[in-house]
């Protein structure tokens, strides 16, 4: 079998191989600002499939009961203390009887999902559609795919009742700094954010001192928004609220 017929590409439900694979993402198409001859795609009818994400996305997690968003790194190897931080994050929590959401990609993302597949516990994971990143991992009691990533965003906020983050990239950094966004402007009450890693994100949280706070950008207060740790268990402890 070619490259090219394993190759596999989902859009929502739908999975596309070979020469139907798509260059771009729904997100990028949505944020194309020119008009297109394509009704489908066309703006009034595309509200209708973000209608239905959001539709799918409440039906899917309204009776998952307590959970808490963990977030990481795609890239995160099986050997980083890192990935087997994530995997007791992931444990400890379903041994609480609190569920897992995670982006449902590799690395970070999957360690955690395994350590509440392992404990018995709620595993979910929160896909996205991306050129080089299709798959949820195999570790995943409830999976959903999504192609707007704000819909995605929404319910990992809407049904988790605090965030732990492990070092990442690009990806952590919008679902940290959109947590700590709406619990400064207060669209969203006691929501505890905690950063695991001393080490990695202590340069990020020094600049926040020196520039943001030092040009009076945020309130000295808001950098009490997020707590940092390196105990596994006591970040479990501070996002579950004691």
């Amino acid at each position: 079998m070619s490259e090219a017929v394993r190759q596999s590409y989902q859009r929502g439900p739908v999975v596309l191989r070979g020469k139907a694979i798509p260059k771009e993402t729904s997100d990028a198409r949505l944020l194309q600002a020119q008009e297109t001859s394509d009704w489908l795609h066309a703006d009034p009818w595309r509200v209708l499939r973000i209608q239905a994400e959001f539709v799918e996305g409440f039906g899917a997690l309204s009776e998952v009961g307590p959970a808490i968003s963990v977030f990481g790194s795609a890239r995160t190897p099986g050997n980083d203390p890192h990935w087997a931080a994530a995997y007791e994050i992931g444990r400890m929590l379903a041994e609480r009887g609190i569920g897992v959401i995670t982006g449902g990609g590799p690395g970070a993302m999957e360690a955690a999902n395994k350590g509440a597949w392992d404990a018995g516990g709620t595993s979910i994971g929160l896909g996205i559609e991306l050129p080089h990143e299709q798959a949820l991992n195999p570790w995943i009691t409830v999976g959903i795919n999504f192609r707007y990533f704000f819909a995605r965003k929404t319910m990992f906020v809407k049904y988790s009742q605090g965030f732990i983050v492990m070092p990442g990239g690009f990806g952590t950094m919008d679902e940290l700094f959109e947590a700590m966004t709406l619990v400064q402007t207060r669209k969203v009450g006691s929501f505890p954010i905690v950063l695991v890693g001393t080490e990695y994100w202590s340069g990020l949280i020094a600049w926040i001192r020196e520039k943001m706070i030092g040009e009076g950008t945020i309130s000295p207060e808001d950098i009490d928004l997020v707590k940092i740790v390196d105990d596994p268990a006591e970040a479990v402890r501070i996002a579950c609220g004691g």
